[in-house]
């Protein structure tokens, strides 16, 4: 069982995923085989290694990497032949590129010298808004233009539910959000995206490979699919390295938490509240009153690790405390389906979503597309 299923429940595939991904992206992927032969090389210290490593890139692997950056210190594994690496590859969409019909929000706080996710916007040509404390609005007019930023109104703020009653002033990300939610239906749009700031890429997952978009054609087919529907609340992409290449996932997962990159519906009953985990949060309540959410498997974000660059969150809370008091207060929220539990060297939440089972997609009417339709997207290689 995989870190996310052991955390966040069962994983459920979506029923009839076939009927509904119609009209959409291409998904093939299939279960990979393992090894038929596993050969294990022991060193007796690392000086060893170093050479046999030099001489196996030389002489069999055509000087390709052989080990990559993820694997122990002590442990290494490798195919051969070498499995073609994702990111000789790209999706392109040249002139049909259509980028999402509605507004993007990225919160950002401490976080103007490393960006990620404004700079992969950016790199992609798709539009967005950057919302920020006063204090810090001109480190970030060196990031991104003047008509981009959005200073955070004070009383957002001021009036922002963080659940427990003490004298924490910090607030976390919500009440930012809650004013990407207000700015979108004031600019008359029925939804809305809004991002954390620390995703490194947007990928199409095809034929077992992660593959990095550069345009801003998968933001337009996760809208043009909830779309289709009359209970769709949120929806949002897959974490890439939640997604293993070798295993078979529908394209979507059905009622379960969205986060760091949701497209949100404008006109349903709820605000962000809390101080910590505030996304899963949000979700759960959506679910509560019967609506649906949508987890993309065949969009990803890649997005960097909790504490893995500064500012933000991590710098305001996780670094100091830890991850405790972010997973006690989602068990305070929801008694009945949350509770903490130490697992990975860390606490984290564990949450029951198989009581959501029964919240299944409304179509509304009209007749769906038929086929398959990439949107424009074609792999190129780099």
């Amino acid at each position: 069982m995989s870190v996310q299923q052991s955390l966040f429940g069962e994983y459920s595939t979506s029923l009839d995923w076939e009927n509904e991904w119609v009209g959409m992206p291409e998904y093939n992927n299939a279960k990979q085989d393992g090894p038929c032969v596993k050969a294990t090389f022991k060193f007796r210290n690392e000086s060893d290694f170093v050479i046999f490593k030099s001489l196996v890139k030389k002489h069999i692997y055509n000087n390709q990497k052989v080990f990559d950056g993820q694997q122990k210190i002590t442990e290494k594994q490798a195919w051969y032949p070498l499995r073609e690496k994702d990111s000789k590859y790209f999706y392109t969409s040249g002139g049909e590129c259509k980028n999402p019909r509605f507004p993007i929000y990225i919160v950002s706080k401490g976080r103007w010298g490393r960006n990620p996710t404004s700079k992969i916007l950016k790199k992609m040509n798709v539009p967005f808004f950057m919302i920020v404390e006063k204090q810090e609005y001109k480190n970030y007019l060196k990031l991104v233009d003047r008509e981009q930023l959005l200073i955070l109104p004070k009383h957002y703020k001021d009036t922002y539910d963080v659940f427990w009653e003490d004298n924490d002033p910090r607030t976390g990300p919500g009440c930012a959000r809650n004013y990407a939610w207000d700015h979108s239906i004031e600019s008359g749009y029925d939804w809305h995206w809004v991002m954390d700031d620390n995703i490194e890429s947007f990928e199409r997952f095809n034929n077992n490979k992660k593959i990095m978009v550069c345009d801003g054609s998968i933001f337009y087919a996760c809208e043009d699919f909830v779309l289709r529907y009359e209970n769709i609340a949120q929806a949002g992409p897959q974490y890439s390295n939640f997604m293993p290449s070798d295993d078979f996932r529908p394209p979507y997962k059905l009622n379960t938490r969205i986060y760091s990159c949701l497209l949100i519906r404008n006109d349903i009953a709820y605000r962000w509240r809390g101080r910590y985990n505030e996304d899963t949060d949000l979700s759960l309540r959506i679910l509560k009153d019967g609506w649906c959410t949508v987890q993309f498997n065949a969009f990803l974000q890649g997005k960097r690790a909790t504490q893995t660059v500064k500012g933000g969150c991590d710098k305001e809370f996780y670094e100091k405390e830890g991850t405790l008091k972010k997973s006690q207060i989602l068990a305070d929220m929801h008694p009945d389906i949350a509770k903490v539990v130490w697992r990975f060297n860390r606490w984290h939440h564990h949450v029951d979503y198989s009581k959501f089972k029964g919240n299944v997609l409304v179509r509304k009417d009209g007749d769906f597309p038929k086929g398959v339709d990439n949107y424009g997207m074609v792999l190129a290689e780099k």
